[in-house]
């Protein structure tokens, strides 16, 4: 998809003149699955949630996979792209930045209740512009109530700047099931333990070990969300059995992969 100067700079969406002065305004966009939406950003806050589908969302400061029962929230002016996996039933919520200067100001994993995904479906087929004082102004207003409650959520992968541990970061990537030690990239990158676990403390907020399993779980939820069976993911993962990736699914998410999707 090839992203115009204006839908750079100005939120997406229809009649701007006439809907800018609006504090919160909707958009409702189907994709096929692969689709990719390319670098770009908003004047306005954004809600990324998915009716149907997953996405893998990405910025400067790292990347997220975003099933049906998660959305993003993105600050205005932060740049991000997007990557549908299967077919996406994508439906965002755009806010005034002056409406959403209490929500975070960092790109954040949050979670959508059965309230605010009703919400959404609602707020999607209002026409624009709508009256403050209406049925439909009501309606946006308690919308944006419930995004001021969304809860955070442990979905982020941060990406560092440093060359070497980017070097680390993208064999993970490739190869999850990778089992090699601190010591083992000592010895290949030539610095010693203590530089890497520095490096990963001051960039990433995590040590080694975190960064990795984080990765590893993100990169299962994605083929989860394609349909793979969690033996092979567990497997490809480089877990000993199906338990052992459910034990630690949980723990991080709250719930079991099938929880988790439904």
């Amino acid at each position: 998809m090839t992203v115009s100067v204006d839908s750079v700079y100005r939120p997406v969406v229809p009649h701007e003149r006439e809907v800018d002065p609006l504090p919160v305004v909707t958009k409702a966009t189907d994709y096929p699955a692969g689709h990719a939406v390319e670098l770009h950003h908003h004047a306005r806050g954004q809600l990324i949630y998915a009716e149907h589908g997953v996405m893998m969302v990405a910025s400067d400061g790292g990347q997220w996979i975003v099933p049906p029962t998660r959305a993003i929230w993105m600050p205005p002016g932060v740049s991000h792209r997007i990557r549908c996996v299967g077919v996406v039933h994508m439906r965002s919520i755009y806010v005034r930045p002056d409406a959403a200067a209490h929500l975070p100001a960092q790109a954040q994993a949050v979670g959508v209740s059965g309230l605010l995904a009703e919400l959404i479906r609602a707020a999607v087929k209002v026409a624009l512009p709508y009256e403050a004082d209406s049925r439909d102004g009501r309606l946006m207003r308690l919308l944006l109530d419930e995004l001021h409650a969304l809860p955070v959520l442990p979905l982020h992968l941060p990406q560092p700047a440093d060359e070497r541990l980017r070097r680390i970061c993208a064999r993970i990537a490739e190869r999850p099931d990778d089992v090699s030690t601190l010591a083992d990239w000592a010895v290949t990158l030539g610095i010693d333990v203590k530089t890497i676990q520095r490096l990963f403390a001051r960039e990433t907020g995590m040590t080694f070990g975190q960064w990795r399993q984080q990765a590893r779980l993100l990169h299962g939820l994605e083929r989860l969300a394609i349909g793979d069976k969690v033996v092979d993911v567990a497997l490809a993962l480089g877990y000993d059995s199906p338990s052992a990736f459910a034990a630690m699914f949980k723990r991080q998410f709250g719930e079991t992969p099938s929880a988790f999707f439904r």
